[in-house]
């Protein structure tokens, strides 16, 4: 099978859509599909043996942080190149139109997935009244697909109360052998704490944007002299973020990748997670890997994750004494030590294996609808010719 995947954001970005897209790409090649990937161009021209065509990129000027692709008719040339058996586009919501259009226009099965709560991030940037049309331009999207996935059963209750049509779960994944207890070290955890490795080290991993809500952790560090934060990770809220974290025992790190963001994970104490606008949260799961215990904001995707009481501790979201609570629980010694073991010990459960897998069974399912649809339409065609008869 030839797949063409059409996605907003791709290497050498860092963030869980990338990072599901590389695991399912790897094992598409190990199964010796061809994978075409029309993404922004960053430069990136090859993975695991899949071409990456890059498409012109511009910088949006109410977010300067990244550059986007932008919906255009290159995106046509390119699936009239490569004439695929399926496209998938990711996330569409810019240059993904032009995925789902072209699809749709040159009669390609076409499969969609929700990564992105766009919607809900509307609320963070106090765009209320845009949240509406928001919601039905990506049911307008997501509807041209013959099947559509998201990342959570929370996420698939909303998307089918908004309408959205033949919605699947796509199943989450950690790279269980990378993120491990294991890669814990003095060297790491100095480095986070700022030289006071013997606090209680908490660790953010993710975008510094408004949605992740990474103000609302400290009060914490105003009430326990005795922790420390460390902040990994970039984005637009980074200067703003160093402002109001000023004072406090809070290290940001930047982005890391590879080994050092695995000895981040396990050469810290818990994994604090304030955000509820996500659609799944990889994060959490790679911190469960690494053996943290993950201390997050109640919402419907996160508390798929966690479970609390046995692999984490869930607090209020906006309620500042929860958060306070469920931190100062991890004092007791023979609680932190089961959510440990609990927490790598559930996470095992989730290899990349069976994602992948199991995206592959999507796509032959996706080819299945697209050929039922067009023999109703065949179908459909003879009864109004002998009708006209």
């Amino acid at each position: 099978m030839k797949i063409a995947i059409i996605t907003e954001t791709f290497l050498p970005s860092t963030d869980g859509v990338v990072t599901r897209l590389k695991e399912a790409i790897k094992y598409l090649r190990q199964q010796n599909h061809e994978v075409v990937v029309i993404a922004p161009d960053f430069g990136v021209t090859e993975y695991e043996g899949a071409i990456v065509e890059g498409v012109k990129t511009t910088t949006m000027p109410f977010y300067r942080y990244r550059e986007f692709s932008m919906p255009q008719k290159r995106v046509k040339s390119l699936l009239l190149q490569h004439d695929p058996d399926l496209v998938h586009v990711v996330n569409p919501a810019l240059v993904g139109v032009s995925g789902v259009y072209y699809a749709n226009k040159l009669d390609y099965p076409l499969i969609a997935s929700y990564h992105t709560h766009v919607p809900k991030y509307l609320e963070y940037y106090r765009l209320y009244p845009f949240v509406p049309i928001v919601w039905w331009y990506f049911k307008k999207l997501h509807n041209y697909a013959h099947l559509n996935l998201c990342t959570s059963k929370a996420i698939q209750g909303e998307l089918m109360e908004k309408k959205f049509h033949n919605v699947h779960v796509w199943d989450r994944g950690v790279a269980i052998d990378h993120f491990h207890p294991s890669h814990s070290n003095d060297e790491m955890r100095n480095r986070l704490s700022n030289g006071e490795p013997a606090n209680k080290l908490l660790v953010f991993v993710g975008r510094l944007a408004p949605e992740k809500e990474i103000h609302k952790i400290k009060p914490l560090l105003e009430q326990r002299e005795d922790l420390s934060l460390a902040i990994v990770g970039d984005g637009p809220e980074k200067e703003s973020l160093e402002k109001i974290f000023a004072g406090t025992k809070t290290t940001f790190t930047g982005l890391l990748h590879g080994d050092e963001l695995a000895q981040a994970f396990a050469s810290s104490d818990a994994l604090i997670f304030p955000s509820i606008t996500e659609t799944l949260g990889l994060v959490i799961l790679e911190s469960m890997a690494s053996g943290l215990p993950v201390i997050a904001a109640k919402s419907g995707p996160t508390m798929e994750q966690v479970e609390d009481g046995r692999t984490g501790l869930l607090f209020e979201n906006e309620n500042t004494d929860s958060m306070i609570e469920a931190i100062n629980r991890l004092e007791d010694e023979e609680l932190y030590r089961q959510l440990s073991e609990n927490a790598r010990e559930e996470a095992e459960k989730f290899s990349w294996q069976k994602p992948s897998e199991q995206i592959l069974e999507f796509y032959n399912e996706t080819l299945d609808v697209y050929e039922q649809s067009k023999a109703k339409s065949r179908s459909s065609r003879k009864s109004k010719i002998k009708v006209t008869e």
